[in-house]
């Protein structure tokens, strides 16, 4: 399975996002990215949206620009988004604001050495933040990538790849 097959495979009614989805892989269609990023990004956002057949796809075309490493990346990134996003999406959202003073008592060890560049896997942890929708870790994410100096086109392209590949989740899964 490629992207190619997947994009056959979403109905008519999902016009749009094979024509994002064409679109978004590509340095035109993800400004301010490597190539390089933008599969990175993808392959992160692809294991967050659970899809296997994305997964799939997108991990076969991903294999041709990313090295061992950056997959690996990837997958950490879609993991321990996966934990933060619930847990910082509760202490943003609850109510009784005295549980963020309270220590996280979660290891997150990947995130200071991800084994790929920091501002890569910055860009990965932010999609998968935006796809899961906690507001605080797309705010620290963020945050991060401005401090780096990364533009704000290049924040923006990395959270359009997420958003572009859980509507193709969802066309498929619908479909």
């Amino acid at each position: 399975m490629n992207i190619s097959n997947i994009k056959n495979q979403l109905p008519d009614f999902a016009k749009d996002i094979k024509l994002n989805l064409s679109t978004i892989l590509t340095t035109e269609g993800a400004p301010d990215l490597t190539q390089k990023q933008i599969y990175s990004v993808a392959l992160a956002s692809a294991y967050a949206t659970k899809n296997a057949a994305l997964i799939a796809a997108m991990h076969e075309e991903a294999f041709e620009h990313l090295l061992d490493n950056d997959i690996t990346a990837a997958k950490s990134a879609a993991a321990i988004m996966a934990m933060n996003n619930i847990y910082y999406r509760f202490i943003h959202l609850a109510t009784d604001k005295s549980f963020a003073s309270m220590p996280a008592k979660l290891r997150m060890n990947v995130i200071g050495n991800p084994g790929i560049d920091k501002i890569d896997f910055e860009l990965n942890c932010l999609a998968v933040s935006a796809l899961n929708g906690c507001g605080m870790c797309m705010d620290a994410h963020t945050n991060e990538l401005n401090k780096a100096g990364v533009s704000k086109l290049a924040i923006q392209s990395s959270v359009r790849i997420a958003a572009v590949l859980n509507s193709v989740a969802m066309g498929i899964d619908v479909g």
